[in-house]
């Protein structure tokens, strides 16, 4: 139940940032979850491969490269999903540091809930 109440949250979030940033296009609630399932799987599976192919340049970027790396991701999930796009690196970049801090939020506020 607390996995379809987190799903149900960050597809929120996500029509959110697809209404304030511009170049996120969302067509529906049905599309944002979808996206979220595909954003998911997307992390779980391509993420960390990506992840450890590009470790030397992480290094030297102390990390930043991975909100570069988040950005491909979101802007991947734009591609898969009919009813959602990016439509370039920025607003994918935007929105893949806002649905960063969205998920962040809403796990922290689920794992609060379990105390």
């Amino acid at each position: 139940m607390k996995l379809l109440f987190r799903w149900v949250l960050n597809a929120l979030a996500i029509l959110a940032i697809a209404r304030f940033v511009d170049g996120v296009e969302l067509s529906g609630f049905y599309a944002a979850l979808i996206t979220i399932v595909i954003l998911g799987l997307i992390n779980a599976l391509i993420r960390p491969v990506i992840l450890i192919l590009t470790l030397p340049v992480n290094l030297l970027t102390l990390g930043l490269f991975t909100f570069v790396i988040n950005a491909i991701m979101f802007w991947f999930a734009g591609t898969v999903v009919n009813g959602f796009s990016a439509a370039w690196f920025w607003p994918a970049f935007i929105g893949a540091v806002l649905m960063t801090i969205a998920s962040w939020i809403i796990s922290a506020l689920l794992a609060n809930d379990q105390k």
